[in-house]
Order: C-alpha cells, then sequence, then structure tokens
C-alpha cells in the first residue's frame, strides 16, 4: 500500500491498547480539527478527504465528519475543495475498545500524523468477519467451455460449437452455432435476463430463451459484449474478432464513450462513494479509471490477466476477484482482494487449480465463474466460486 494509506494501516497495527480516547466523537473531531487549523496556519485553506474503515453506519459517520468541518471553522480554518495551504486525509477505524479518528495532514514538505480516540460505549468486542472463497465443479468436457449460466432451472453451457442446457434431470438440450472459423484461444460470455439469455463470440451474437424449449437466433455482428461487473454496473465492450481480446473502444453505464489500450477483462469497485473500474492490460498492467472512463492510476498490485466483479459485501470491503500473473501451466489460482488508494490488499487465501484458468467471469449464479483447462485429462472444468462472511 502507498502514501497515506500505508502510514495509516502501520500506525493502527501498532497502536497501544492504552490510546487516550475522548469522551465522544465529537470531542475527538474538535482535538484533530484544532491541530490542523495550528499546522496549517489560521484563516489558510484545507482540503479534506474522508474513509470510513470502521463498522460505524452512515449517520454516525457523517455525524463525525460535520463535527471535524465544524471545528475546524470555529478554530479560524476553512474549507477549500481545491488547491490548499494543507491537505488533510482522514479516516475512521476501530479496535476491541475504541473508534478511532485518524489523521494523516501535509503542508509542503512538513507532514503530520494525530489519533483521537472515543468509547465503544456497550460494543461487543470487535471481530472482523472471516471471508472465505470457495470453489465448486459444475461441469466438465472434452470441448472447450468458454462461459456457464444459471438460469432459474438448470446451467446453460457456452462452447465453440453449441449452447447446451444442462443439469433438468431431462438430459442435455442443445442449440447449434453456425460453423465458423474461431481465433486460437476464442473467448465467449453469456448473460441471462430471466428465461432469456445471450451469447457474445467472435464476430458473433446470439439470441435465446430456455423456456418453453432452448431456441436460439444468431447474427453475424460486431456489437460491443456486455461486461457486467456483479449486477451493479456493466460495460459496453468492443471485441478483437480475430484476437482473445478487447479493443479498447469501450461506453460507460452513462453513455459516455472512450478508446482504452487494449484490454483483457474488466471490474468495478466502489472507493470512498464512487465507482472505479479496474481494466486488465494485454501489457500485464491493471489500470484504474473513473466512472467516465479517465484514466486514474495503476494498480501498484500484479494480477493475472482475468479479473471480476461481484456483488458480495464483507463488511466494508466488495471483493474483485483476480488470477495469478504468470505463467499458469503448471496450475493457477483465483483470490479476492480490496482495493483502497490504488493498492490491493488480499481478502482470502487463494483457490487453486491444477491448469490454466483460460476465462473468469462475473455470475449472478454465485460470485463469478472460473474455466480451467485441466492438463492432466486434457479437459475443460467450469467451477462456481462463492464468498463467504462470517
Amino acid at each position: 500500500m502507498k502514501g497515506w494509506l500505508a502510514a495509516l494501516s502501520a500506525l493502527l497495527f501498532f497502536l497501544p491498547t492504552a490510546t487516550r480516547a475522548a469522551e465522544d466523537s465529537n470531542g475527538a473531531a474538535r482535538e484533530l480539527a484544532r491541530k490542523t487549523v495550528l499546522f496549517a496556519g489560521r484563516g489558510e485553506a484545507v482540503t479534506a478527504a474522508w474513509r470510513n474503515a470502521s463498522s460505524l453506519g452512515s449517520p454516525e459517520f457523517a455525524r463525525v465528519r460535520a463535527a471535524f468541518e465544524t471545528a475546524l471553522k470555529e478554530a479560524g480554518g476553512r474549507l477549500s475543495d481545491s488547491a490548499a495551504a494543507a491537505e488533510a486525509h482522514l479516516t475512521v477505524s476501530e479496535d476491541r475498545t475504541q473508534y478511532l479518528l485518524v489523521e494523516e495532514v501535509r503542508k509542503g514538505e512538513e507532514r503530520q500524523v494525530w489519533i483521537a480516540g472515543w468509547n465503544r460505549a456497550g460494543a461487543p468486542p470487535l471481530t472482523a468477519p472471516a471471508i472465505r472463497l470457495d470453489k465448486k465443479l459444475v461441469w466438465e468436457q472434452e470441448e472447450p467451455i468458454l462461459d456457464v449460466a444459471f438460469p432459474a432451472r438448470g446451467m446453460l453451457v457456452l462452447s465453440p460449437s453449441k449452447v447446451a442446457l444442462v443439469g433438468t434431470g431431462q438430459g442435455p438440450a442443445e442449440v447449434t452455432l453456425p460453423a465458423r472459423t474461431w481465433p486460437r484461444d476464442p473467448r465467449g460470455r453469456l448473460r441471462l435476463a430471466g428465461a432469456a439469455f445471450q451469447a457474445f463470440l467472435p464476430g458473433l451474437v446470439c439470441s435465446g430463451a430456455v423456456e418453453p424449449a432452448v431456441s436460439m437466433d444468431c447474427r453475424a455482428s460486431e456489437e460491443p459484449w456486455v461486461l457486467e461487473s456483479g449486477s451493479r454496473t456493466l460495460l459496453l465492450a468492443s471485441f478483437a474478432a480475430a484476437r482473445n481480446y478487447f479493443d479498447g473502444r469501450v461506453t460507460s453505464q452513462s453513455g459516455q464513450r472512450k478508446t482504452l489500450p487494449p484490454f483483457y477483462s474488466a471490474a468495478s469497485v466502489e472507493e470512498q462513494g464512487r465507482t472505479l473500474w479496474l481494466v486488465a492490460m494485454v501489457d500485464g498492467r491493471t489500470q484504474i479509471f473513473d466512472a467516465a472512463l479517465d484514466p486514474v492510476a495503476t494498480l501498484s498490485a500484479a494480477w493475472g490477466s482475468d479479473i471480476a466483479g461481484s456483488d458480495e459485501r464483507c463488511g466494508a470491503s466488495v471483493p474483485v476477484l483476480a488470477t495469478r500473473p504468470g505463467d499458469a501451466s503448471a496450475g493457477d489460482a483465483v483470490q479476492a482482494f480490496s482495493v483502497a488508494d490504488r493498492a490491493a490488499a488480499p481478502l482470502t487465501a487463494a483457490v487453486e487449480f491444477s491448469g490454466p484458468v483460460v476465462a473468469l467471469w462475473s455470475s449472478t449464479g454465485s460470485a463469478a465463474v472460473a474455466i480451467v483447462r485441466n492438463p492432466v485429462t486434457g479437459r475443460y472444468e467450469a467451477y462456481s466460486i462463492t464468498i463467504s462472511c462470517s
């Protein structure tokens, strides 16, 4: 982790349990506001960025922020959204006995870090949520599996030659795809909408339904694929039909069109109330873009080319799943991460696979679906990946 978030993590790790506590959150906020004005200078402008890393709800967090801002003005300071004499980063955190307000403030080359706490009156001992990643083999076959999806009954399996509905107890029902010459490593995506589905393949789009019987119509098309990150956000992305990646032409959920460098996959996260897109580039980097798809930074973590967002929330964390970087011929893995301040922190142990993960898609039937090529049997295996919080 970088910058002020790294400083915060180190401070909280070494913080003694005997840290003096204020009477309440207002007292803690006033204490740091007065220090901020003394440091920045009376009458000088201060920018303030906030983050809630505690179990406090939004109303309580808002009260802490309002108390700080009021006290800062009363002490002779003023807040600014643009250039200012001092830049403050404030985080509400907690330990087993206290809530903690941690501030790092900078003025030029000078830097100060302060901590003020208040008692967790009547609160039970804090226990961090235990987050676990689990995998379940749901299908395997000789032909490559491109994606699987989970309608109300059974499971749809997308292959280069067909879409099959399996697991209904009545035997598989299949519809054949038009014969085509696929690229060396074909990719495909299934998208469900009730009993209807869409199948996206290189240069081909199909629309179908699973009720009353499996049916499908396909047409040659270069229209963009719909990439979903859980059920919260989506992205339209044009696929390079002769390759195995997206060519960079994208459209945001609000209709903004941009051209990014070519990429393999994308997932969204929420940070301090704003949506960010994490995009696994063809050059091996994971780039961060804002909701308008303007570049923000490069993620400090090294991830593989497949990432997926989820709807799961464990405490304050909304996990992002990512594969392992590097050569996966001897085995691959998927791990859940949280993302903050341009850095990724592991949330779970890695789920190991015997061969390379050739696709990782966000799923409505689980957190994600991973497609693996087994190097021993040569068969393709589809796994449902779930996230458990306890």
